[in-house]
């Protein structure tokens, strides 16, 4: 079988898929700076006769599906395959794979890392010191930019998948006390306290939202729950942008209601004005959709995309193929 892999791969777990299934044709995205779109990606299969497809970013659209529905399958290197017609797929009955909990470390070490920083006020404090502001035997900094513990805080996750879950084990050391709303999974680790969201938002000392895009979840963080959120508390978006009211959560941090934002992820990439209001508070502590961006994810997926193809394939499960995406489709897990 003619393997094309235009996801970023290792060359550890690119001769493990070719050991597998014979020819990889090795053509990542990353080479031309962009993932390809659909008349690209279509020209490509064509091009190299690839019998499945490995990807990660690039545009698998019903019209690609249409045009290559004798897939073996279609690999996708993401914690969710929204890139992909999962629709198309499953009506030529070709199996969709993905890679949950790819980047649930590096978002996790990123939380850690920007919450620290904005509790302790380190950027405007390397800010102050670079403008040479600190004067012969002054307090100044000392004063001015005390800052918080995590210890003791109560860290509240909406939704508690494998990217919550990292967070909780983590932020378990500093100690702080963790609570989570998600109504489809209950932790065994007694330590974690279950709550619903109106108890999240109004006990927690941070907020942090890790929830999927779907019906259910798209703008389901608006004012009603903000409004809940303790004055001191912080908010966290390293998910998805869409699932938060922007307008509700400008107007807390604008009117001091909450201490202040980290965010990740905007309605708009690149972002569109009212983004940018939010992303230039002072409040805020914002990056460019870069939580999950480390060379190691990339190994991660990988290494997550081999495993699940190798069981599949060697379990000879080709007759539950419209299972495997009627799970994709309607999975409900935060």
């Amino acid at each position: 079988m003619k393997v094309l892999v235009t996801a970023p791969y290792h060359q550890k777990a690119l001769d493990a898929l070719e050991k597998q299934f014979g020819e990889i044709i090795y053509k990542p995205w990353k080479t031309q700076g962009r993932a390809y779109n659909q008349q690209e990606l279509i020209a490509l299969l064509k091009e190299t006769n690839a019998e499945a497809l490995v990807t990660e970013h690039d545009e698998v659209t019903e019209q690609v599906i249409e045009s290559c529905s004798d897939l073996a399958f279609i690999g996708v290197c993401r914690g969710t395959p929204s890139n992909v017609a999962i629709a198309a797929a499953t009506r030529f009955q070709i199996p969709v794979f993905h890679t949950p909990a790819r980047n649930a470390q590096a978002v996790a070490e990123m939380f850690i890392a920007n919450l620290v920083n904005l509790m302790r006020n380190t950027l405007p404090a390397i800010a102050w010191l670079e403008g040479e502001n600190w004067e012969a035997g002054a307090h100044t900094s000392y004063l001015q930019f005390k800052g918080n513990e995590i210890a003791g805080k109560r860290i509240g996750m909406v939704g508690f998948g494998a990217v919550g879950q990292t967070i909780a084990n983590l932020l378990r050391h500093f100690p702080a006390d963790i609570q989570y709303y998600d109504p489809f999974y209950t932790s065994e680790e007694e330590t974690y306290k279950k709550v619903d969201l109106p108890e999240l938002f109004s006990t927690s000392d941070v907020v942090s939202i890790h929830l999927p895009v779907n019906k259910e979840t798209e703008g389901m963080i608006g004012e009603s729950l903000i409004s809940l959120m303790k004055k001191d508390s912080i908010f966290v978006n390293t998910a998805r942008a869409v699932v938060v009211d922007r307008l509700a959560l400008l107007n807390a941090i604008e009117n001091d209601l909450i201490r202040g934002a980290i965010l990740d992820v905007f309605d708009h990439e690149p972002p569109d004005e009212l983004d940018y209001k939010l992303i230039h508070h002072p409040h805020v502590l914002a990056t460019p959709h870069i939580a999950g961006a480390t060379f190691e994810v990339e190994d991660h997926h990988a290494d997550i995309m081999n495993k699940n193809l190798r069981q599949f394939f060697a379990e000879g499960n080709h007759g539950i193929r419209q299972l495997v995406n009627k799970e994709v489709l309607s999975v409900k897990t935060f």
